[in-house]
């Protein structure tokens, strides 16, 4: 996906926000956005062979046995024309309904 200098701009301001996103102990954050933030977590894939198309951010949770589950929250084009604060909005509840299948899968649904 080519992005241009104003989506570059808001990804920068959105990656700032995302920093402050409270999420649990348990979860470690990691903006993914080529060409303009990409953390060091963004090079280990627990899912081999699946490449994002657009910038994302992933989401690795740690359960108390020590499995991990990762999710990508990919940010296509028609969500990146919202605003900064909508598109926050967007990535917390994506985190939310992550945790919401991992408690699912880990404590039967309870």
């Amino acid at each position: 996906m080519t992005i241009n200098e104003k989506e570059i701009e808001k990804l920068k301001k959105l990656a700032k926000e995302l920093e402050d996103l409270p999420v649990g102990v348990d979860i470690d954050l990691e903006v993914c956005f080529d060409d303009v933030v990409k953390e060091e977590g963004c090079e280990v894939d627990l899912t081999p062979g699946y490449k994002p198309q657009y910038p994302y951010v992933k989401i690795v949770y740690k359960t108390g046995d020590g499995d991990l589950f990762e999710k990508k929250i990919e940010i296509p084009p028609e969500i990146l024309k919202k605003d900064i604060k909508e598109i926050k909005e967007f990535v917390t509840f994506a985190i939310e309904q992550f945790m919401e299948e991992i408690d699912s899968v880990e404590y039967g649904g309870e």
